[in-house]
């Protein structure tokens, strides 16, 4: 779990420059729209637009444009049809990455994930080869402010999560993804401050990266695929030791 934690960390500190905010609301806007697409867009009988929705009030993302791409997505309005993909690879020391697409060129996307795997040490992959490592998990990200672990224990597991877990700087809620809208809906209307809410996927063990050169070539690895306009989401499962990633930090 510290990889991915550290992971999405990383994320947010990167994500607080309004370039990141940008991306961070068009990759909810296409989820949006896919989701909308897939099963229509009433969020109350659709249970992957209603996580959408969710992530996107958790990052402040206006009505307007959350009602715009739930109509590019029922055809109620014209917008791109994208394609979804996941493509799966070893990292750099052996670490297990699983990057999620949407796409409306799949030659392009595969090349250029292919290149930065390729450039960075790393190796892409079959599909299956490291998909096994995770499971698909709520995850909700909590400010520790006005909040002790067990406040939120009993808020969270009497909402139907999982765990709750304390990280240096946060709580983590953890659901099973059927459990994470009505835990999400619970702890909002406890006045709880998310940081980021999702559901995810969660590796099962961690591979430890104690090489410097090693270490920067994942960071940079991770990096590259994050900031790719055809990427929604990047997955690991690496376990940096705190000095290093401060250090890299």
């Amino acid at each position: 779990m510290s990889g991915h934690s550290k992971w999405s960390t990383i994320k947010h500190k990167k994500g607080a420059t309004d370039a990141k905010r940008g991306k961070i609301f068009t990759r909810l806007i296409k989820e949006i729209t896919v989701a909308a697409r897939m099963s229509g867009g009433d969020p109350d009988g659709n249970p992957r637009l209603r996580s959408a929705i969710a992530s996107a009030k958790t990052e402040n993302m206006p009505k307007d444009n959350i009602t715009r791409a739930i109509k590019k997505g029922t055809g109620e309005l014209e917008g791109a049809i994208y394609d979804e993909i996941m493509y799966e690879g070893y990292g750099p020391g052996g670490v297990a990455v699983l990057v999620e697409c949407m796409t409306d060129n799949r030659n392009r996307t595969v090349a250029d994930v292919r290149h930065f795997f390729a450039k960075n040490n790393g190796n892409l992959g079959a599909s299956g080869c490291v998909a096994w490592m995770f499971d698909k998990k709520g995850l909700l990200q909590v400010e520790k402010a006005g909040l002790t672990e067990e406040q939120l224990m009993d808020m969270a597991l009497e909402a139907g999560a999982e765990d709750v877990m304390e990280e240096e700087d946060e709580f983590q809620v953890i659901t099973a993804p059927e459990a994470f809208d009505s835990v999400h809906e619970a702890l909002a209307a406890s006045k709880v401050r998310f940081i980021e809410a999702a559901v995810t996927m969660i590796p099962q063990n961690s591979v430890e990266v104690t090489d410097e050169k090693t270490a920067i070539s994942l960071l940079k690895l991770l990096e590259s695929l994050e900031d790719h306009d055809d990427v929604q989401n990047v997955h690991s499962n690496f376990d940096i030791a705190d000095d290093l990633m401060e250090k890299l930090s």
